[in-house]
């Protein structure tokens, strides 16, 4: 692992930049789909609803970041390049969002005061191996 230094303002704040539209895109499919289930009763095992819930997460943040890229590039190398996005990231960020979800309500529910524990887990979950990359690599999760 490569030595860096963990106190550049900069790549905190561009990395914390790149974590918050990460997981706008996560958290439309996975609180979407988490409430959908609710909402119609669905009487799934809990880990099924989750695991519904994260693939969905994973494929929202590739379509958001794709409709950020096709701007700047093809339709076709947006999603290339979304797709190459760490998948890391976002699997960390979505386990961390459920598993908050899990711990706080005893299984997959939403309610009013679950989101900003479940939003703050998953923001703050991926954001050092986020900053790591940036620093490190030269790579954004964005």
């Amino acid at each position: 692992m490569l030595n860096i230094s963990w106190t550049c303002k900069h790549t905190w704040k561009r990395s914390s930049y790149n974590t918050a539209w990460c997981l706008l895109g996560c958290s439309i499919g996975d609180l979407g789909t988490i409430a959908y289930a609710q909402w119609i009763g669905l009487d799934w095992p809990v880990l099924h609803i989750m695991a519904l819930a994260i693939v969905n997460g994973l494929l929202t943040s590739i379509a958001l970041e794709t409709a950020i890229l096709v701007r700047q590039m093809s339709l076709a190398l947006a999603f290339k390049t979304a797709v190459g996005m760490s998948l890391i990231s976002m699997v960390g960020m979505e386990l961390a969002m459920n598993v908050t979800d899990v711990l706080l309500t005893g299984g997959a529910y939403l309610t009013w005061w679950v989101l900003p524990p479940m939003l703050l887990a998953g923001f703050l979950a991926p954001l050092p191996y986020n900053y790591w990359r940036l620093k490190a690599l030269g790579k954004a999760c964005h």
